[in-house]
Formats: structure tokens, C-alpha cells, sequence
């Protein structure tokens, strides 16, 4: 008989998850996955992190994923659990986030029976996944493992799905396959197709107006000084897509222009452009179609570019440098210039955002769901110190308050700044406890101007009829208006509401002077 110690599946898969470089999991457990909770808490060095609802699981681990560059794992509880979470996956998914879900299942004897949690777990997973597996036994768990972290790790990031069945969970592992595998090393990014390399590099030496699109893999520091080279050597212009993942912004970087959200001023930034040059994401089209207007917003006879989605981004802009003879052209970097601190008076959107953007810490990571409030910011915040922005990447709301937490789990040492709208953030209000929880440096600013403002916006812009009594009551926030200081106060956290320029000045250098999660409610 083998000498070797016992294993189950759950302990195989939690030594597998830590053979291929995942120490943090986001869990929502239940019944199903007890296996693989007591396996967790016999690995100490794996972190283990609650998040009260699997939105904020999923979002946490996004957010992780955004700073570390690696994916963390979650854990959900069955289908239901797994369709909790969907929503942030979804928007993980469209960053090109890795992640490595964990999803409980029934035990095979059990799986038959109409009980009430049985469900479709593999359905549900994969529209926002890019691998799903199962592990069909306690055996195969290390192996399956193993290949949902190289999926996961494949440049630039996907979406895995491991389905664990409890019997697979709880079985012991024969002597001989007690070996725990490695992932193998992570796949690089496929590199640009030859012909699209040659167009991007002739349309570039055209002297024709040329733009530069780019998506979240080409934002990091390293990429867009490749593309500063690029548009000093040959004139082309930096922009990048609406929904970016990360973008370094700041003194000392790379100054990018941004797509705008609504199709007239986007259509108008891309009027003048004879190239575009899309890379690591898709070519320009509107968020949404509208009435009467063509979804894709470069000018008729544009000469589109793509060079790839999945791409390796840097290799492709390192490889257009080469080609055109920009490796010695210098790079226009945004002078350090700060805004003034607004004199005092009423509180708006415009006001807050400019003393955020002065007061902005060095290195600090901006989480933006603002969405119509964060007007102004992106202007004030060009030349502030250096920080990195995560934006929002699939449209599903909800993902800022668990974004700002993995992030702050990811990067401990940097200040994590949330600008958040009040109405979104309600979908994953229960972040701020696993902030409080785990004392992370979170400093939110809720804009409560007491509606889906966005949306009220969107009705005009479809050409619905005027709203009415019941379109506005859809719309709005108030009777009554949410109190984000007792919300906040309830989940653990400090906080404090200003109505006037003054009283949030104050309040921001309350929430910067001091380490831990805090919360100021911006009355706008």
C-alpha cells in the first residue's frame, strides 16, 4: 500500500490552484462546496475573501484581476449562484479579465432529481466564459484545474469556468493520481495578421490623417509610449475605445483623447480621420442602436484597420514603431498641472470631480462608474498625478463598488478612489461591508443626483414620447432618497454628506488622510 497522504478532490484542487499562482479567492459558498471551504482553510496561503452577493464576487475579482495582472478564483454556489454573479462576468469578460470560477454542483448520484437548486450551471456559464469544464471525478480535479488556469492566463485574459460536483469534492484521490498538475505558462497573444500590419503601417506613413484606437491592452504605460513615439514620428492621433479596462492617466503619461458616448460628438471626432487603426479592440460602433442612425461611426470610405482583438498588444504597437522608424522619436508626455481647488458655493458633478482631480494622491487607481457624473473629471485629472483609471467594459451596472475593492486587494499600497454613481450602486451595495471587513483603502464618492440620470437622456435620444408620471417614477431615486451615510454606517464604513464645494473639500481630505474604507455621499 502507498505510504502517500490522503487527498479529496477539494484539497487537490485548492494545491492546483496554488501550483498555477492563484492565492485569492472571492467566495459566496454553499452546501455544495463545504469540501473545498474546509480545503481553503487548511491552505493559509490561499486568501479567502466573502463577498455577500455573487455580484460582488465576480466584480471583486475583475478588479483584482485589472491591478494584479493574474487571476484570482471565485467561489459560487450551484447554477443560481453562478447566475448571481453573470452580470460582472459578463463585464470581466469584455476587459479581457482572467478569472477562474469555481462553481459547486449537485453530486453525480444526485444530479437526477428535480431538486430545487437543480439547474443548467453549464448554460448559464457560458455565454460570459470562455472555457467551461467539469471535473468528472476526484481523480481528473487537478488535471481539469490545471486547464482552466491556462485559460484563463491566455493573453490577454479569459473567463474560465470550473463546475466542481460535491462527490468530485469530497472523493478521494487515488494513490496514483495524487500528483498536483501545473498550468502550463501562459499562452502569449496572438500576433497581428501580416496584410492588416502592412495596411496599418502604410496608412501611417500616408501623412493622411491616421487615428490610433485603442483598447485596454495597449493603455498600460509601456503600449502607449509606443504610441506617443508613433504619433510624434508620424502625426497620427491617440485615442482610445469608450469602454477601457485600465488606462494609465496623468503627469508624465501619454496623453490619450477618449471616444464619446453618444454617436453625434463620437461621429464628429471620427469625421476627419482617412485611417483608423484598431488595436485590442473592436472598430468603432455606437453603445446602442438608435433610430435612423448607422451603428458604425467612422465617416463613409474610412479606411478601418483592425489588427486584432486578442492580439498582443504592445508586440503589435512595438512592431509598427519598427516598421515606420519611430524607436528614436520622443514622447509627449502631460505636463504635471493640477486644477485649483473650486471656491466654495453649491456642490455640482463638475465641482466635485475638479477637487478630486487636484487633490488626486500619486499612484492612485480611479474606479469610474460615475457614469453621467463624471463630467469634467476626465479634463481636470489630464495632467494630475499619475494614477490609473478602470473604467466600466460591458454596460452592466453595478461593477464599481466590487471593482474598487479587488483592486484594493490587488494593489494594498496604492489609494483606491471610487467615483460612483448612487443608482449603480445600489446593484452591489454589499461591497462596502467586505471593504469594512477587510479594511480596505477605499475612498467612494457617491454623485447622488437621485436618478438613472443616464437614462433620462436615453429617452430622449431613442425618440420615445415625453415622459410621463410613470416613465419618471422608473427613472428617479427619490421618496424616498436613499441615505448613503446610513447605508454606509450599516456596512461598516465611515462616512460623511456634503452639499457644498467646501464641506466635500473636506470630506475628501478626510477620506485620503487616513487608511481604510470611506464614504462620501455628494449631494449634486
Amino acid at each position: 500500500m502507498s505510504d502517500a497522504p490522503s487527498m479529496n478532490g477539494a484539497q487537490a484542487l485548492a494545491q492546483t490552484l496554488l501550483a498555477g499562482g492563484i492565492d485569492v479567492c472571492f467566495a459566496n459558498p454553499g452546501t455544495s462546496e463545504m469540501h473545498f471551504v474546509a480545503a481553503l482553510d487548511a491552505n493559509p496561503r490561499i486568501r479567502c475573501v466573502l463577498g455577500l452577493a455573487e455580484g460582488v464576487v465576480t466584480g471583486m475579482a475583475d478588479g483584482y484581476a485589472r491591478m494584479a495582472q493574474r487571476p484570482a478564483a471565485t467561489l459560487l454556489h450551484l447554477g443560481p449562484g453562478l447566475a448571481n454573479g453573470l452580470a460582472n462576468l459578463h463585464n470581466a469578460r469584455k476587459a479581457r479579465s482572467p478569472v477562474v470560477n469555481v462553481v459547486g454542483d449537485h453530486a453525480g448520484f444526485h444530479a437526477g432529481f428535480e431538486t430545487p437548486l437543480a439547474s443548467d450551471a453549464e448554460g448559464f456559464a457560458r455565454p460570459v466564459s470562455h472555457w467551461v469544464g467539469r471535473a468528472a471525478d476526484a481523480a481528473s480535479v487537478s488535471v481539469t484545474a490545471a486547464q482552466a488556469i491556462a485559460e484563463a492566463q491566455a493573453c490577454p485574459g479569459r473567463i474560465a469556468t470550473l463546475l466542481l460536483p460535491a462527490d468530485a469534492a469530497w472523493g478521494e484521490v487515488p494513490a496514483a493520481a495524487r500528483r498536483i498538475v501545473s498550468p502550463p505558462a501562459a499562452r502569449p497573444g496572438a500576433a497581428p495578421d501580416a496584410h492588416a500590419l502592412a495596411r496599418a503601417v502604410a496608412a501611417l506613413r500616408s501623412g493622411e490623417p491616421t487615428l490610433l484606437f485603442l483598447g485596454s491592452p495597449a493603455l498600460r504605460t509601456g503600449p502607449l509610449e509606443a504610441a506617443g513615439r508613433l504619433a510624434t514620428h508620424c502625426g497620427c492621433t491617440v485615442a482610445n475605445a469608450l469602454s477601457t479596462a485600465r488606462i494609465a492617466r496623468g503627469a508624465g503619461r501619454v496623453p490619450v483623447s477618449r471616444l464619446p458616448y453618444p454617436p453625434a460628438p463620437a461621429r464628429a471626432m471620427l469625421a476627419g480621420f482617412a485611417h483608423v487603426i484598431a488595436i485590442g479592440t473592436p472598430a468603432p460602433v455606437s453603445f446602442f442602436g438608435y433610430p435612423g442612425q448607422d451603428s458604425v461611426l467612422t465617416a463613409p470610405g474610412c479606411d478601418v484597420i483592425e489588427l486584432g482583438y486578442e492580439v498582443d498588444a504592445a508586440a503589435a504597437l512595438d512592431a509598427l514603431v519598427g516598421a515606420t522608424g519611430a524607436g528614436a522619436a520622443a514622447v509627449a508626455a502631460e505636463p504635471h498641472r493640477p486644477p485649483a481647488l473650486p471656491a466654495d458655493g453649491p456642490l455640482s458633478a463638475r465641482l466635485a470631480n475638479q477637487a478630486v482631480a487636484a487633490l488626486l494622491p500619486r499612484d492612485a487607481i480611479v474606479v469610474d462608474e460615475a457614469i453621467t457624473s463624471i463630467e469634467g473629471f476626465l479634463e481636470a485629472s489630464a495632467g494630475a498625478a499619475p494614477h490609473d483609471m478602470l473604467r466600466t467594459t460591458g454596460g452592466a451596472i453595478g461593477i464599481g463598488p466590487p471593482l474598487a475593492a479587488g483592486a484594493a486587494i490587488a494593489a494594498p499600497d496604492r489609494k483606491v478612489v471610487a467615483l460612483q454613481a448612487d443608482g449603480s450602486a445600489m446593484y452591489t451595495l454589499q461591497a462596502l461591508w467586505t471593504q469594512a471587513r477587510e479594511n480596505l483603502d477605499v475612498l467612494t464618492v457617491i454623485y447622488a443626483n437621485r436618478a438613472y440620470r443616464i437614462l433620462e437622456g436615453e429617452l430622449r435620444a431613442v425618440g420615445a414620447a415625453a415622459p410621463g408620471q410613470s416613465a419618471r417614477k422608473m427613472l428617479s431615486l427619490d421618496a424616498p432618497a436613499l441615505d448613503w451615510v446610513s447605508l454606509a454606517r450599516g456596512m461598516g464604513v465611515e462616512a460623511v454628506r456634503a452639499d457644498t464645494v467646501a464641506g466635500f473639500i473636506d470630506g475628501l481630505r478626510a477620506g485620503l488622510r487616513r487608511r481604510g474604507p470611506f464614504l462620501i455621499e455628494a449631494i449634486i
